[in-house]
Order: C-alpha cells, then structure tokens, then sequence
C-alpha cells in the first residue's frame, strides 16, 4: 500500500504543477481538459480500499462598495478585488473512515483589502457505520451543523456571491470585552444618538453566527430514514471570529454545545430544528467582567429553526435564529434574524435568486426606559448565475441594504464572481 501512495503523491504534484503552468491556456478547451485533471487528481489503490481526490474552487471577486463597508468586508475603498483559492482532500479508506481538509489562499477569511494568506480552515475525520441506522464520529475542525445554509456555503453551491445577512452582520457585541454599561453597547452597535461615524471598531464587533463557524470540536450524527440528527461540542460559540476557530489558540475551558433534528417528510422537503449555547467572550475579556465571575458564565444561545424546498426549476430556502447573549451589568440582549430565499433555474444554464433578509433587535432597560441595542436591518439580495460549463460559473449580485438609522452603512453593494471548479 505505501508504495502506491508514494507514486499517487508523486502524480498530484505533477497534475498540481501541469495545472497552474497551463490553466491560462487550457480553458477554452471546455471540460475535456478539466475532466482529464480531475482525473489526474483521482487516486484509487489496485484493492479499492483507498480513494483520494484533491479538487479545488477558484475565485476572482470584485465589489463595487457604497462606504462605510457592509458586514463581513473589511475595505475603505470603494472597489474591492478578492480572488481566492480553495483546495479540497477527500480521503476515503474502506467503508467506514473518511478524512477531509479544506485550505484557502485569499485575502482573509471575509472580503478584505489585506496581503495574501494560507490557512487550513477545516480538516477532520469521520468514522461511519451502520445500514438501517447510519451513525457518524467526526473530530477536527469543521463547519457547525446548525441551520442548512452551512451544507451549500462555498461558491459554487450557493446562488449569491454573499451570505444571508444571519452569517455576516455584525452587532454591537464584542468578544474582547463586556461593555460595562448600556450606554457603551448603545455606542458599539452605533445606535443613535451614539453613533459617531466612526465605523474603525468594526473588527471588534460580532455577527450572531460567523459564516460556516469551522470552530474545532466533536461532532456525532445518525440518519434513520426521514430523520437527521446531529450533535456537536466546540471550542468556540456560533458568535466567535475565525482565530477563534483553532484549537491552539481557544482550548477547550468554555465549550459550546449545539444539536440539530431534521425531517423529510418526502424528497421535496427538509425540515429542522436547531439549538446552541456557549460562551462567546475570549479570556482577554476576563478583565471586564465582575471580579468573582468568569467567561463560561455569559453565553450566546442560539435558537433556529430552518426549511428547504425543491420542486423542478425551483428551489427555496428559510432560517430563523432567536438569539440571546448574555451580558454582565447589560443583561440580556435578544435579536431575531431570519432570511427567505428563492432559486429559480431559467434555463439549464441560466439561474436567478432573489433573498430577503431581517434582523430586529430586542430591548434592554437603560435606568427607567428601555432602549434597543441595536439598528434594525433590512436587505434585499438579487442575483444572475450563469453556468458557462460544468467547470465554469459566473455570477452578478446587487443588494440594498437599509437601517433604521440616519446614516446608512453600505446601503448598495454590487459583487460579480467567477469561479472555476476542478
């Protein structure tokens, strides 16, 4: 066996480097010549107890941006381009281990004007077994069971360049520090009259849930014929940042634990129910806080609940989060989001989506009244996808973005994607 694998490791250098030298020159050839990599980047053993696949996604982005920034971009320029490349491992040794391994080279995690960077953002291995009743044990670092958009987040799977604003918008709440009043949350979330316009702490401030959330951790899953079910304990809460993810940098002190149930009533539908809760202030917050309380006491609790809907051309998509993070002189502080989205094939070729997006927030007492911690926000997502090949996609995305402030934070985006899969 390990003389096979040594040759197999020998030809994915050499289809690695035959792919970067004559990409450029190979792609109007159409599929045949992306076929033929995916081919040179497939290896099975002459016993058929190892298959291994390497395949990848490139991605040439560019934002027109109404500044300040939207959620998860990280620009002052009014003209953004992001490209990126992800490389997949798909292992697969017998009929019961499998290992994958994600690594990005981009400008950062999220959208941003940052120099070039290399990171293994998700890697782990699952053990299967069982016919009636499937069961799965994955440890590693990997996206969160919660919710469905997690399943199709990379760009080829998902019909707009952005995420729903769920995974991307960012409240008033750090994970650096508790504010010790409501006053100072009213000035991180810029909620009028403390906004000061000054939108340069917006690295601080925390979405209700971080993109794919590939935070480190276990995770055990079992599917018995209509029903799905999963439960996970990670290192980090829904909440956190992308360096929190790693375990070498959060341990394992403050855990946060999620579970999901899904229901397909029939091939059309998928139905499930979601919950989380885990602490989402860092160690550096500690000396925020009250003297004889800690981190694991202030938790962000996750509840969602999401559906998806297929039928012919047509393809829909719902998430509701109810979301509280509990705060030490605060309270608590409740927001609501949700997002419905519609995905309609034209032609075999030709899609077009279109996504509403909310976020409401709660209110907190400030003395004798109560005030909202934050700015509601709306946002209207609309987009054109085209499929040039079964290894090229091109899509065009704009999107107003409204919030119930005087001043608008990247109230239009226009974002146009190309991407390559091989």
């Amino acid at each position: 066996m390990w003389p096979d694998l040594s040759i197999a490791l020998r030809r994915l250098g050499r289809a690695g480097l035959i792919l970067w030298l004559t990409l450029p020159f190979r792609l109007a050839s159409g599929d045949d010549f992306l076929e033929q990599v995916h081919e040179a980047l497939s290896i099975n053993d002459s016993n058929h107890q190892l298959h291994l696949q390497l395949s990848g996604l490139i991605d040439l982005e560019t934002y027109l941006i109404d500044q300040p920034a939207p959620g998860l971009i990280y620009t002052d320029d009014d003209v953004l381009f992001n490209p990126r490349l992800t490389l997949f491992l798909d292992a697969q040794v017998g009929s019961h281990i499998y290992v994958f391994a994600q690594a990005r080279a981009d400008r950062g995690f999220d959208p941003s004007d940052q120099g070039a960077q290399v990171r293994l953002d998700e890697y782990f291995v699952r053990y299967s077994f069982g016919k009636d009743v499937r069961i799965n044990f994955q440890v590693g670092q990997f996206a969160t069971i919660v919710g469905n958009w997690v399943a199709r987040h990379d760009s080829w799977l998902n019909p707009f360049v952005s995420a729903p604003l769920p995974y991307e918008n960012v409240t008033g709440m750090w994970d650096y520090a508790a504010p010790d009043t409501v006053d100072t949350l009213l000035k991180w979330g810029h909620v009028p009259p403390y906004d000061n316009r000054d939108y340069s702490d917006k690295y601080l401030r925390l979405p209700i849930i971080w993109g794919p959330s590939y935070a480190s951790g276990i995770a055990v899953s079992a599917t018995c014929g209509k029903f799905d079910w999963a439960f996970e304990m990670k290192n980090s809460a829904l909440a956190s940042r992308p360096e929190s993810w790693s375990v070498t940098n959060v341990g394992f002190d403050n855990p946060t634990f999620s579970t999901r149930l899904g229901v397909r009533p029939d091939e059309r539908w998928n139905i499930g129910f979601s919950a989380s809760g885990g602490p989402y202030l860092l160690s550096e917050a500690t000396s925020s806080l009250p003297s004889d309380h800690g981190i694991g006491e202030y938790r962000e609790l996750v509840l969602a609940q999401d559906v998806s809907f297929a039928w012919h051309r047509l393809q829909l998509w719902a998430e509701f989060f109810e979301v509280r993070f509990e705060g030490p002189f605060v309270g608590d502080a409740d927001t609501f989001s949700y997002y419905l989205e519609a995905k309609y094939k034209i032609t075999p070729q030709l899609f077009g989506a279109l996504r509403w997006n909310q976020q409401l927030y709660g209110t907190i007492r400030n003395g004798r009244s109560a005030v909202q911690w934050g700015n509601d926000v709306q946002r209207i997502d609309a987009a054109l996808g085209y499929r040039f090949t079964s290894h090229l996609q091109g899509k065009l995305q704009y999107s107003l973005n409204h919030r119930d402030a005087s001043f608008q934070e990247g109230e239009h985006l226009v974002a146009a994607q190309l991407t390559l899969k091989f």
